[in-house]
């Protein structure tokens, strides 16, 4: 079983680098997806209140008879549930339906700039984090003014940004921000919905190694510094998505890599959505 490096978050909190996206994952079956997860040796699970699915994922930790302490568990508020009194209810809901005392991350899903209430959002999030009910807060879909807006109006900065990120969309400029700002930024849609699974050139990368393109995107998302959550329905997709510790792409594949940017979104833009 190959181990999962862990970046440290700025409050100490190691999160594992490879994890288990469950978007699109129906409730029917994402206890069997996230039990084929740990089996094959994940223990970061990533879902949401907007996925309609968190009930399912802690039924899967509750049989998985793994320590609590060598998961991590992460969730997020839905868009609908943003402001101060909203959040603490919802986050007791979602907690409920995990099964769990508490989440290692708490995420605000979208900064859904018309709604305006990702301030009083955040400073719920603070006051779960003080309760510890949550080990680290982050958010998911910011850009840099609405981070900016949280620095200068509340007390702690964001743990983790996730955003969708991947080969066509690296958004080097974000994550340098990110990075300025001792925030770890996380991918989602990391292989681009599957757009890029039978691009020619990470075909012929993956060849080098015996490995597959989603295989070469998942090995740049790690050797970039991102945290990654790849979704896969199928157990042996999971598995293959886990392979990725035994090799390392040279500067020549993460150049080719940087080519194929066209920043081309495969879900909404921030700025616009929610």
């Amino acid at each position: 079983m190959s181990t999962v490096p862990s970046i440290t978050l700025d409050n100490g909190v190691e999160i594992p680098q490879l994890g288990l996206g469950v978007w699109q994952v129906e409730e029917a079956i994402v206890a069997d997806v996230v039990t084929s997860a740990f089996e094959t040796g994940y223990r970061h699970i990533d879902t949401a209140a907007a996925y309609q699915n968190e009930a399912g994922v802690g039924r899967a930790i509750a049989a998985s008879g793994l320590p609590r302490d060598e998961l991590f568990i992460t969730t997020k508020l839905q868009n609908s549930d943003q402001g101060y009194d909203s959040t603490l209810a919802a986050f007791d809901k979602s907690i409920d339906q995990l099964g769990l005392e508490y989440v290692d991350l708490y995420l605000i899903h979208w900064q859904c700039l018309k709604r305006d209430k990702y301030v009083d959002t955040w400073k719920a999030f603070e006051q779960l984090y003080a309760d510890k009910r949550i080990r680290a807060i982050g958010v998911s879909n910011f850009h840099e003014p609405a981070l900016r807006r949280i620095f200068e109006e509340t007390t702690i900065r964001p743990a983790v940004n996730q955003i969708e990120l991947h080969p066509a969309l690296p958004q080097d400029e974000l994550r340098a921000f990110n990075a300025e700002n001792d925030i770890v930024t996380e991918a989602w849609s990391p292989l681009a919905s599957g757009e890029l699974i039978d691009n020619a050139e990470l075909k012929k990368i993956g060849a080098k190694y015996g490995k597959s393109a989603a295989q070469v995107m998942i090995r740049w998302h790690l050797q970039l510094g991102n945290v990654v959550i790849p979704k896969s329905k199928t157990a042996s997709r999971i598995k293959e998505n886990f392979e990725v510790f035994d090799f390392r792409l040279n500067n020549d594949d993460m150049a080719t890599i940087a080519d194929l940017e066209t920043g081309v979104r495969t879900g909404g833009d921030p700025d616009v959505f929610g």
